[in-house]
C-alpha cells in the first residue's frame, strides 16, 4: 500500500477497532477510499472492520461501528490499522499481538491510527522504526518506549509502517496515499470533495504554534512559553528565562501578569500539572516517577502541588483512571 502504484485492485484495507478507539480517525481514513472509489468511477479501495472476537466494541464516543468481523479472518488483508484511542497503553491481548507479528511475517503494511502506536510498539513492531502519535500521548510514548524515535508530525511512513497522529491527520494520510498510487489529480478531487483546502505533508507539526493557541503575538513572551515547554523535567529558574529572552525578571513577570494574569511561576507550574495528569492517565508509572519527569523533586511536594490545582491527589487520579477503564466508559 505505502506509495505502491502497482497494488492489485481492489485493495483491501482492514481496520483494527480496539476498545475504546477514537472515531474520527476511523471516519476520516475511510472517507477519502470511497470518495476515491466514487471520483475515479473504479473499485480501488475496500475496507472491513475487525475486532478481536468480532463483536462490536464502543469508542470513546460509545459509538460502536458495523459490520464487523474477528481478527482471526483478517490474515488475507495485506494492510492493517490498528486504532487506538482511551486506554490504549493498558489495553493487552496475546491473541492480538501475536496475530500481528503473524502479519509481519506475511509482509502486510502494518498501520495506526492515534494511540495505536503504542500497542504496535508493545508488540516490538516498531522496534527499529520512525513513528507518531496523539501530540497529548508523546510524553507517555516517550518514558514507555524510549528506544523509538517518535515525532511530532501528522502522519509517518517508515517503509513498511504508517502511524498518524488521530483526527483530521488520518484524512492527510490517506491523501498521500492516494496521490501515491493513482496521482495527484485524483487526491486533489478527493481533498476537495472533503472540504479539505490543502492536503498538508506529513512533515508538518500537529499542533498550531503558540501564537495561535495562546492568542498571543509578544515575541519574547512566545520565546519563554517555548523554553518552558521544552524543559518540563527539569525546569529553568525565573532568571534563566528572562535572559534567553534577553529581558529583566521584572519584565517577564510584567508580561505574564499582562497577556496571561498570572505569574511565570504558576504558568510554569500549571504546564507541569498538566504534564503529570497526562502521565498519570495514560501511563503505569509511579507516582513518584511522574513527580521527578515532571519537575518536581519530592512526591510530598508534587501531591500537595496536584491536590491544590486539582482537588484530589495524583493516587486519586490514577485509581478514577482505572475505575473508568474498568466500566468501559
Amino acid at each position: 500500500m505505502l506509495g505502491n502504484s502497482q497494488v492489485s485492485r481492489p485493495q483491501r484495507v482492514g481496520f483494527l477497532l480496539l476498545p475504546n478507539f477514537s472515531l474520527a480517525p476511523v471516519v476520516s481514513a475511510i472517507e477519502p477510499l470511497r470518495l476515491a472509489n466514487r471520483q475515479s468511477a473504479e473499485e480501488l479501495y475496500t475496507w472491513e472492520m475487525f475486532t478481536v472476537d468480532g463483536e462490536p466494541v464502543s469508542s470513546s464516543a460509545g459509538i460502536a461501528l458495523t459490520p464487523v468481523r474477528p481478527l482471526a479472518e483478517a490474515e488475507a488483508i495485506r494492510t492493517l490499522v490498528v486504532v487506538g484511542g482511551l486506554e490504549t497503553h493498558a489495553f493487552d491481548d496475546r491473541f492480538v499481538t501475536s496475530f500481528l507479528r503473524r502479519m509481519d511475517r506475511l509482509g502486510a503494511d502494518l498501520g495506526a491510527l492515534c494511540t495505536g502506536a503504542h500497542y504496535l510498539a508493545r508488540a516490538g513492531l516498531l522496534d527499529g522504526y520512525r513513528c507518531t502519535v496523539h501530540w497529548e500521548n508523546i510524553p507517555s510514548f516517550e518514558e514507555d518506549f524510549p528506544d523509538i524515535e517518535v515525532v511530532p508530525t501528522l502522519f509517518d511512513i517508515d517503509r513498511n509502517r504508517f502511524t498518524c497522529a488521530g483526527g483530521a491527520a488520518a484524512l492527510d494520510l490517506m491523501l498521500h496515499l492516494i496521490e501515491k498510487q493513482h496521482g495527484l489529480e485524483l487526491a486533489t478531487i478527493v481533498s476537495e470533495q472533503s472540504i479539505h483546502e490543502r492536503i498538508r505533508e506529513g512533515a508538518d507539526f500537529q499542533r498550531m504554534t503558540l501564537r495561535s493557541r495562546l492568542g498571543i503575538s509578544h515575541p519574547k513572551l512566545v520565546l519563554v512559553i517555548a523554553e518552558m515547554e521544552a524543559n518540563l523535567e527539569e525546569p529553568l529558574s525565573r532568571l534563566a528565562l528572562a535572559r534567553n529572552a534577553g529581558i529583566s525578571t521584572r519584565q517577564l513577570e510584567r508580561l505574564f501578569r499582562r497577556y496571561l494574569n498570572r505569574t511565570p511561576t504558576r504558568y510554569y507550574l500549571e504546564l507541569r500539572l498538566t504534564r503529570a495528569r497526562n502521565l498519570l492517565q495514560q501511563t503505569s508509572m509511579p507516582v513518584i516517577g511522574v513527580a521527578l519527569a515532571c519537575g518536581f523533586v519530592s512526591a510530598s511536594h508534587f501531591s500537595k502541588c496536584y491536590r491544590e490545582y486539582y482537588g484530589h491527589t495524583p493516587g486519586d487520579e490514577r485509581k478514577s483512571r482505572i475505575k473508568t477503564a474498568g466500566t468501559g466508559a
